[in-house]
């Protein structure tokens, strides 16, 4: 297996990608982009009054993100985007604390602008460095008594293609991977979420402690690039 398969594809998260949006950030993984947007709103759900904010997400690729043309959702939205938006706000929620947003409702966006693989774990990786800094705006407006935490949200993707462990799989590699797993993680090392399916045979346990840490020192690459495109101050531990 070439070393470059056990590496990141290049990294980028432009901030403040959008104008009108209240945060905004651009994520690229290689040749996947993700163009996410975070927009506050006052008020929660009711199942969330007296406990404190909440977060959601919305996930779609743009007709053009393939090489195909994709149908736009119309009334019966597309199964897989509705998992994938309800993957990211697990995601989301398992990093910040709800308690910690008074009674706003943060709303993520999530559109697949190019799709090379990967393009969920990019979104939550963006959608991280979004809510961060929309969270930071509302401190610093006195909107919200505490700063975002420093629990960094990072996903990539992991797998086994002929053999050997890929990392941050790009199409070609998804499409004929024996083994695929998705992983989120935060930055003290706890597993938000792993999606896995041995697409061809089963794996074994030793697999998959083995692809989860290639997947851990992926996923702390990400979070070092979060903090450079975030402006903190130091990195990743």
């Amino acid at each position: 297996m070439l070393v470059e398969a056990l590496q990141m594809r290049p990294i980028a998260f432009t901030m403040d990608y959008l104008k009108n949006a209240h945060a905004s950030c651009l994520a690229s993984f290689g040749n996947t982009r993700v163009l996410v947007s975070a927009m506050a709103e006052e008020g929660v759900p009711e199942f969330r009054m007296g406990k404190g904010g909440w977060i959601t997400a919305e996930y779609a690729m743009l007709p053009a993100s393939t090489p195909r043309r994709k149908q736009r959702d119309g009334l019966r939205k597309d199964g897989r985007g509705v998992e994938i938006s309800r993957l990211i706000g697990r995601s989301l929620r398992s990093g910040f604390d709800l308690s910690a947003l008074g009674e706003y409702t943060i709303r993520v966006d999530c559109d697949v602008l190019d799709a090379d693989g990967g393009t969920r774990t990019a979104a939550i990786s963006g959608a991280y460095c979004a809510v961060y800094d929309l969270l930071r705006k509302l401190h610093e407006a006195d909107k919200l008594p505490l700063p975002p935490n420093d629990r960094n949200i990072g996903a990539v993707s992991v797998g086994m293609v002929q053999g050997g462990y890929v990392l941050d799989l790009c199409y070609a590699e998804d499409s004929n991977a024996e083994v695929d797993l998705n992983v989120v993680m935060t930055r003290d090392g706890g597993i938000a979420e792993v999606q896995g399916t041995g697409e061809q045979h089963p794996f074994t346990f030793v697999q998959m402690t083995e692809m989860l840490a290639l997947a851990k020192g992926g996923i702390f690459e990400i979070f070092e690039a979060q903090d450079r495109a975030l402006g903190k101050v130091g990195g990743a531990k």
